[in-house]
């Protein structure tokens, strides 16, 4: 499925063409919003509801389309803001039904976001950056130099994109949980990856569950307390190693904040009630998979309130690693059970159309972003 082209095509220029003093409604948070339409504008607070309203809640895309704002109101926000977001390029559907979306910037710069089904619901991975700074070995988008962080308005529309996409299919699907673990780091976008959040899960919008939504870190230290402070979601953090040594080799960041500094922010974390942390540990043949890593691991995560997700490595084009057997992913998951760890082995879908984990790299008609 593509977005209709001259539709696109327009919407595209026009915001392009925008001065920078325009503001991005979008990116705003409701409290934030109503502050700028009333010193701004001098409008009333009720005005804030309804524009949120008509952005989050019924996902428009023009001041045009909010039809119970007089005509007056709507040519003045025109004149100083826009309601910022993306344009769907394509969507790509691999055999196991993981829908991968391709997306642009008004800039032209691409990223993509990734629906997977899990047996009676669907999870969206969604990106907080245009290629990343963290440069993960293992990672495809780390290929990418880090190019731009997106606004709030374009990490939200990724959702929004979705649920048109789903609806359209009229298969009666819907986005359920959300996870921030596609292309980026989000904690290295932090302020809009934030106000993002706080527009997804707020009830006169989107109406998310805090609950029903995660972000992945790859270890950002400082802001990983700071993140449950700010906003209800879950907290997932891309361990990946036992050791500083390996850690850092394959997790450059590890160097500035090392294991020991990442598991004390981990356990500051504020957890809520009957929340856990999400331990994710890509599994690299013959280079983290073996009983003493699983064994270092346990020790590591001793008094954490965690679940662990083992994730074998996916292969991409180039990459010097390789995905482990299926007797050492059995074994070393073995050896976290019996130190009673929850512990998911979760084979990644869409490898076909390159969206499993760690392979999304903008790629549109063959054309990569990373290349």
């Amino acid at each position: 499925m593509s977005a209709p082209v001259q539709d696109e095509s327009s919407r595209v220029e026009a915001a392009a063409a925008k001065p920078a003093a325009l503001i991005d409604l979008k990116a705003l948070t409701y409290d934030e919003l109503s502050q700028w339409l009333t010193a701004e504008l001098g409008a009333p607070r009720f005005r804030a509801e309804q524009l949120f309203r008509w952005m989050h809640a019924r996902r428009v895309r023009s001041f045009d389309e909010m039809t119970n704002l007089s005509k007056a109101m709507r040519e003045q926000l025109a004149r100083v803001a826009f309601v910022g977001g993306l344009e769907l390029d394509e969507v790509l559907v691999a055999r196991d039904g993981t829908r991968k979306l391709l997306l642009r910037r008004a800039d032209g710069n691409r990223i993509e976001s990734v629906l997977i089904p899990m047996e009676d619901r669907i999870t969206q991975c969604v990106s907080s950056q245009v290629g990343c700074k963290i440069g993960c070995d293992f990672c495809l988008t780390a290929r990418m130099p880090l190019r731009k962080n997106l606004a709030a308005s374009e990490i939200a529309d990724q959702v929004y994109w979705a649920q048109r996409v789903l609806g359209e299919a009229g298969e009666g699907q819907q986005v359920n949980n959300i996870v921030y673990m596609g292309m980026g780091e989000p904690l290295d976008n932090y302020e809009q990856v934030v106000r993002s959040l706080k527009n997804l899960i707020d009830e006169r919008g989107a109406n998310f569950s805090g609950r029903r939504i995660t972000v992945s870190t790859s270890g950002v230290v400082p802001k990983i307390p700071q993140l449950g402070e700010d906003v209800p979601v879950n907290l997932a953090v891309s361990l990946n190693a036992t050791t500083d040594e390996m850690r850092t080799r394959l997790i450059p960041i590890n160097k500035r904040w090392n294991i020991a500094a990442l598991m004390e922010a981990l356990h500051a974390f504020p957890l809520q009630q009957r929340r856990r942390i999400t331990v994710e540990y890509v599994m690299l043949g013959g280079v983290n998979d073996t009983l003493d890593d699983a064994r270092r691991l346990v020790r590591l995560l001793r008094g954490l309130r965690c679940k662990v997700n083992l994730i074998p490595f996916n292969p991409w084009p180039g990459s010097r690693y390789q995905r482990p057997d299926e007797g050492h992913v059995e074994a070393f998951g073995a050896v976290l059970r019996d130190a009673h760890y929850t512990v998911t082995i979760r084979y990644s879908k869409g490898e076909d159309i390159g969206a499993a984990c760690g392979q999304l790299d903008g790629q549109v008609d063959g054309q990569s972003e990373a290349a």
